[in-house]
């Protein structure tokens, strides 16, 4: 689950980490009204979506009127915003963070996540943080430095210096990074999150450390621990069809292919996606309807794939353990009656009833292709999309 800026700031703020003054708003005239509590006579408008490279998507800007306040708050609230990171969507503006101004001095990167190589929390920094940090971890990883934390003693304060002293920064910074990477930590764990960034992380004219910018994932599993997260969530801000998706439970994730798939099992799942691309197809989602599926859940799946304008053929691989084939055939036959459906559907099953279930199908006179092995289900679905 991802958040945006002005409530990733205010998880800050809990933790001790310093940030802008900066009030969210949904209108102008409530963005003017930010402006005037805020005081001075320069802040930032920022557009409040799911997605780093706003700011070259007209999503940042520095004002220095009230003016100016209303005028670009009226502007991005009109806004889709589709960078690098949207996967192709194009993401409503429904807030915007009016911010107090800062004097930058210098940019830098921090960030903690889950490191599932080293199977702990890992941060990572950099001298060279802004909006090109992706450029310089592709050119220039020397400048990227990553303290592996023990999972049992936690963060310790020499790893902080380690970073602070390696990013460059003057005692009395290296003090206060130790004081936001404590932060980091706490509210990593806390919360259960995947990942948190600060970039920039900057350095003020006051050679004080500021998070100008806050990013926070959360692990979608231990919501159900985090009330206050979950109500944090903005579904404007999802694919649509993942959003209903996750209604009933499904875990799905839309990609770019034409070939829909619909499996029992993530491990099961990605390799039918390896073996559609092996045979020369691309897949156009990621479905895993669990073990544990009944007729209804079955249904609802197909009728979530079936939305997909992109979606030319269909593959369903089942293999029966706990889910029963004959419950996954009344599922499909189900769905097909109900939904009309005009591209091929390519079924493979085994498993528990596999036979009952292959009778279901064959006897339903619906236009359905069997298939004998995944290999086999690959080839006809692949042939069948074009």
């Amino acid at each position: 689950m991802n958040f945006h800026e002005y409530q990733a700031k205010e998880l800050f703020a809990e933790y001790g980490i310093p940030v802008p003054a900066g009030i969210v708003a949904n209108t102008p005239l409530a963005a003017v009204e930010a402006a005037r509590e805020l005081g001075g006579n320069m802040w930032v408008v920022k557009a409040q979506v799911h997605a780093g490279g706003r700011g070259k998507a007209g999503g940042v800007k520095l004002v220095h009127s009230l003016d100016e306040v209303r005028a670009e708050t009226e502007r991005m609230l009109e806004l889709k915003i589709s960078t690098y990171q949207t996967a192709g969507l194009e993401l409503p503006v429904d807030n915007v963070l009016i911010a107090e101004a800062s004097d930058i001095e210098s940019e830098l990167y921090l960030s903690a996540l889950v490191d599932r190589v080293n199977r702990c929390i890992t941060f990572m920094g950099s001298a060279a943080g802004g909006v090109d940090i992706e450029q310089v971890a592709a050119t220039t990883p020397e400048k990227i430095f990553t303290i592996k934390v023990d999972n049992t003693a936690g963060l310790q304060p020499f790893q902080s210096r380690q970073m602070g002293f390696g990013m460059g920064l003057s005692a009395i910074q290296v003090r206060q990074l130790g004081t936001i990477m404590s932060g980091m930590y706490r509210l990593f764990c806390d919360k259960d999150l995947s990942i948190i960034e600060i970039n920039p992380l900057i350095i003020d004219k006051q050679q004080n450390l500021l998070a100008l910018d806050a990013k926070i994932n959360a692990d979608d599993n231990a919501l159900f621990r985090h009330k206050d997260l979950a109500a944090m969530r903005d579904e404007a801000q999802e694919d649509p069809t993942e959003v209903a998706a996750s209604k009933h439970d499904l875990n799905y994730i839309t990609l770019d292919g034409n070939i829909a798939c619909m499996v029992n099992g993530a491990g099961l799942a990605m390799a039918t996606m390896d073996v559609i691309k092996l045979n020369g197809g691309d897949p156009a989602n990621f479905l895993d309807v669990g073990g544990g599926s009944d007729a209804e859940r079955v249904s609802e799946a197909f009728k979530l794939i079936l939305a997909s304008d992109q979606v030319e053929a269909i593959l369903v691989n089942i293999f029966g353990g706990i889910v029963r084939c004959d419950e996954i055939a009344q599922g499909i036959i189900q769905a097909v009656r109900e939904v009309s459906v005009d591209v091929p559907v390519v079924v493979r099953l085994e498993g528990t009833n596999v036979e009952k279930g292959r009778q279901l199908l064959g006897e339903s006179g619906l236009s359905i292709i069997s298939a004998t092995d995944l290999n086999d289900a690959a080839k006809k679905v692949v042939a069948a999309a074009a």
